[in-house]
């Protein structure tokens, strides 16, 4: 049975191990870092307002975990709700975790809008992202990251 449950902090070093192999894999632009990882999980557990993270087990074991951070989309005029990250364990894939995770997602925040990126060539990701009703936008997305 999958389930789906907020982080605590004794989560904290196996979530950091799946962020390493996460963020070094295809599925991300940028390698992240110690301190990243660190902060991340951090913000995670200090109840904060931007970020709540995530532990997907199936039965009684860690399968991977989701991050979800929250805003405001003024073209929609309704909050909005990041999938910032949503990893799995090799040994899980292919078993609706996933889609199970983007359903916890919608229901615990119903009337946000549900944005996340994805590699173009990341065709599994992409197939539960639109099985779950997900459609691709026509935007450039940019950044500015301060120093």
């Amino acid at each position: 049975m999958t389930e789906i449950r907020t982080m605590t902090a004794a989560d904290g070093g196996a979530v950091v191990e799946m962020m390493r192999t996460f963020y070094a894999s295809p599925a991300l632009i940028t390698n992240g870092s110690e301190a990243i990882f660190q902060s991340n999980v951090r913000e995670c557990l200090a109840g904060s307002p931007f970020l709540k993270g995530f532990v997907l087990e199936k039965d009684g074991e860690t399968a991977g975990y989701g991050m979800v951070s929250f805003g405001f989309n003024t073209e929609f005029g309704r909050p909005c709700v990041w999938v910032e990250d949503l990893y799995l364990k090799p040994a899980f894939r292919g078993q609706g975790m996933g889609s199970a995770f983007l359903q916890f997602v919608r229901r615990s925040y119903p009337d946000a809008l549900m944005r996340l990126e994805v590699e173009r060539g990341n065709g599994r990701a992409l197939r539960v992202y639109q099985k779950n009703g997900m459609q691709e936008l026509p935007y450039r997305e940019m950044i500015s990251v301060p120093e």
